[in-house]
């Protein structure tokens, strides 16, 4: 049977690795945005322009590489936390939340043309609609888990 901080760790691990490969897979459509075609050595090339800009992809293939990493640093610090936060398996299950949210939203804006996900208004579109939302649902979690593991660690007796 194993404990609710390594369950809490296996999580963390799990899909951090899945965030990073997504992150690596945006990767590959960052690189055929910059050739201006998707390049398939060596079977050939598809004379494709990838739609999106140059600072859409690079953050889009960012965030999935950070949110992954950071769910694994998580993951290694959890033993300490565990000391002093009782629902360390609550903060692995938002980190995952988090990291799923930030990478999905992140790369509606290079693939979706004008969905940037940074406002919710009546011009704004549906696919920019649902990258607002997933990032505030994002940025809520992360700003709760955050600030917790920061008052718990003050407070933890020395």
């Amino acid at each position: 049977m194993i404990s609710k901080l390594e369950k809490s760790q296996r999580l963390l691990l799990g899909h951090g690795a899945l965030v990073l490969l997504f992150g690596f897979l945006v990767g590959f459509g960052f690189l055929f945005f910059l050739l201006g075609k998707i390049e398939l050595w060596p079977f050939g090339a598809i004379e494709y322009q990838m739609p999106g800009t140059y600072d859409a992809w690079r953050m889009a293939h960012i965030e999935g590489i950070l949110n992954g990493l950071m769910m694994w640093i998580l993951a290694a610090v959890m033993p300490i936390l565990s000391n002093y936060i009782a629902g360390t398996y609550r903060l692995a299950v938002g980190s995952v939340i988090v990291g799923w949210t930030i990478a999905i939203a992140s790369v509606l804006d290079p693939l979706f043309p004008e969905s940037r996900g940074l406002a919710f208004t009546k011009e704004s579109g549906l696919i920019s609609d649902i990258a607002f939302f997933l990032f505030i649902i994002g940025i809520g979690i992360v700003i709760w888990l955050v600030a917790t593991i920061a008052i718990r660690s003050f407070r933890a007796a020395p």
